[in-house]
């Protein structure tokens, strides 16, 4: 016999790795050059230089052993140390190393913090539209997953229909800017509002509600727009990062809890994340990327050909009068699907190997979600299947 729950999670598919496989599929039937694929959010710039270097170093000059032995469970001091100084410094914060827990990833991390605030009863909010696996997340580590509706106007954050979904039984609310699916950034303007909810409604209920900031694309931000350090405007923030995107390390799987000392009851919140993160089996994050994170931690990503992605089909997926509001950051766009059904639209859209994400778990099922982080040369390929669906839907 096995867990129903976990034989259900398992045989129901992601449908961005459902539409991902059978784009490979189709490749090797049709040839590369024919199918395009927008589902899945894999990087395709190559990490900083001195990322490489840093690997190359390491290997070559630290002792084997030590590269390749056990960390402390929350990680390295070394790295820890590393991270928190980049972070007080670039934000003007005070974070210290004895702060930060390396895991492998920003998943880890969201699961240990969801672990750790799943009291009985608890409830955690996710605001659409939102990261599909919040929800297993969230229902699968001992909480209630409750959406709010997307402001589907700007896709800021839906404060109104927010609020009236806090209940005493509220530990937390999940945000994640720059937004998967939406591209979108949180205004400060949003957040600062955002804060003052929060801590009225603390208040309210007699206990901390916490955000959980998702901060995956922290560094890929466009035109200037500001990516605000959300522990700097409201002070009951857990931040949960990965290198993934920002050092385009998908597939090292590295990344760490933030718990602030001024956030509150931080000294056992830390502890219940550590516990969390053991019962997990989330504890010692591979050492060998925890000392290149040492050496790169305020490392920068040169985002120039997603720009360049960003801007080519924001301007002609509008001009063939697709509606989108445009992407300021990650690697993302959401737009409404002709009809109003994403689903149906990304299933006829299938059918001429133009594979586009139906946003219905992420919350917003009128819209679809297209990965940028592509070649130029496939969007180009991909215009006219674009722009001949518009025609026909039209």
């Amino acid at each position: 016999m096995v867990n129903e729950k976990m034989l259900s999670l398992g045989k129901t598919r992601s449908c961005i790795r459902e539409l991902f496989e059978y784009g490979l599929k189709q490749t090797a039937i049709v040839g590369r050059e024919n199918v395009y694929d927008y589902s899945i959010g894999n990087p395709s710039i190559p990490a900083p230089p001195e990322v490489n270097r840093a690997f190359l170093n390491i290997i070559q000059t630290v002792d084997s052993l030590a590269v390749h032995g056990y960390t402390p469970a929350p990680g390295g001091m070394d790295a820890r140390e590393a991270v928190a100084k980049e972070l007080s410094e670039r934000f003007n914060v005070s974070i210290h190393g004895a702060n930060i827990f390396f895991t492998c990833g920003a998943a880890p991390a969201l699961i240990s913090v969801i672990r750790a605030l799943s009291v009985e009863n608890a409830a955690i909010i996710g605001v659409a539209p939102f990261f599909p696996e919040y929800r297993p997340f969230v229902e699968n580590n001992g909480a209630a997953f409750v959406p709010v509706p997307a402001d589907t106007r700007n896709f800021q954050i839906n404060l109104p229909a927010l609020e009236a979904r806090i209940t005493d039984h509220t530990q937390a609310v999940i945000i994640n800017s720059p937004n998967n699916p939406s591209g979108v950034i949180y205004s400060r303007e949003t957040l600062e509002q955002l804060a003052k909810l929060l801590t009225e409604k603390s208040a309210e209920v007699g206990h901390p509600i916490y955000i959980i900031a998702d901060e995956p694309y922290r560094e890929l931000a466009y035109d200037g727009t500001e990516v605000s350090f959300i522990p700097a405007i409201y002070p009951n923030t857990i931040v949960c990062y990965s290198y993934s995107k920002s050092l385009s390390l998908p597939g090292e799987r590295i990344g760490y809890v933030c718990v602030p000392d001024f956030v509150e009851d931080s000294e056992n919140l830390f502890a219940a994340i550590a516990g969390a993160a053991r019962a997990s089996g989330h504890v010692c994050a591979p050492s060998l990327q925890q000392r290149v994170v040492a050496q790169c931690a305020a490392s920068r990503p040169n985002i120039d050909a997603y720009d360049q992605n960003r801007k080519m089909l924001y301007e002609s997926l509008t001009s063939y009068g697709y509606e989108c509001v445009k992407p300021n950051g990650a690697f993302y766009m959401f737009v409404k699907a002709p009809g109003g059904n994403a689903k149906a639209f990304s299933d006829m859209a299938k059918e001429r190997n133009l594979l586009v994400v139906p946003g219905d778990d992420f919350g917003c099922p009128e819209y679809f979600r297209i990965s940028t982080c592509v070649s130029k040369d496939m969007i180009k390929r991909s215009l006219p299947v674009f722009k001949q669906i518009w025609n026909d839907y039209a």
